[in-house]
C-alpha cells in the first residue's frame, strides 16, 4: 500500500490531541464541546433518525418476503 501523506499527517494530529486528552475520548470530546462554546461557533446536533417499519413489514405481510428466489439463484 502506497503512502498518503495527508491521510498520514490527519493520523498525526489525532494522535496528538488523543495524546493532549490523556488518551479518554470523553475527555476530548468534552473539551471540544468547551471550546465550541467558547467560540460561539456550536455545531448543531442532528438526532437520530429511528428505524421505520410499515405495518405490513411488521407482521410479516409483506408479499415479496414470501416468494421463492429463480431457480438460478438457489
Amino acid at each position: 500500500m502506497t503512502p498518503n501523506p495527508i491521510l498520514e499527517e490527519l493520523y498525526a494530529i489525532r494522535d496528538k490531541l488523543l495524546a493532549d486528552a490523556g488518551g479518554d475520548v470523553q475527555k476530548y470530546l468534552a473539551g471540544v464541546r468547551e471550546r465550541e462554546a467558547a467560540s460561539g461557533r456550536l455545531l448543531k446536533s442532528t438526532p437520530q433518525r429511528a428505524n421505520r417499519r410499515t405495518e405490513a413489514a411488521k407482521s410479516g405481510g409483506l408479499e415479496l418476503e414470501h416468494q421463492l428466489s429463480p431457480p438460478g439463484d438457489r
